[in-house]
């Protein structure tokens, strides 16, 4: 089965600062992502906890941008097609956060580092599962 993944500006949201959480290191996380066995409660909601689903972005309550990285159903089953499950090359996360199409995520923020951009590939590559 095919998929369609439709990019249009400004689907993974608009630009957010938190001036309450200063970014230090080469990421705006210190979450470490494992070659394999990537865990969704472990790593992936976590990261999004630390980078996207904040006030502004993508959190509760947010008005700019319709797509809440809260938890795995908003990810998963929240309207928007971001994540094309075993093709991160196919899923608007990744290019998002790699910065391949629209504005790099997380925006006005540190870009992710290359563990957890890998990191997020291999969950989707693993089939983007609720683990």
């Amino acid at each position: 089965m095919g998929f369609l993944v439709v990019v249009a500006s400004g689907l993974l949201g608009v630009g957010c600062k938190d001036e309450n959480n200063p970014i230090d290191g080469d990421s705006p996380s210190n979450i470490v992502f494992p070659a394999a066995g990537v865990s969704y409660g472990q790593h992936v909601q976590p990261l999004f906890n630390q980078t996207c689903a904040l006030t502004g972005c993508h959190g509760e309550g947010t008005q700019q941008s319709s797509l809440r990285l809260t938890s795995y159903d908003n990810l998963m089953y929240g309207g928007q097609l971001v994540v094309v499950r075993g093709q991160p090359e196919q899923s608007t996360l990744v290019m998002r956060i790699e910065g391949r199409v629209g504005s790099r995520m997380p925006l006005d923020r540190r870009s992710l580092n290359q563990n957890q951009i890998t990191g997020i590939r291999a969950w989707i590559g693993e089939g983007a599962l609720n683990n």
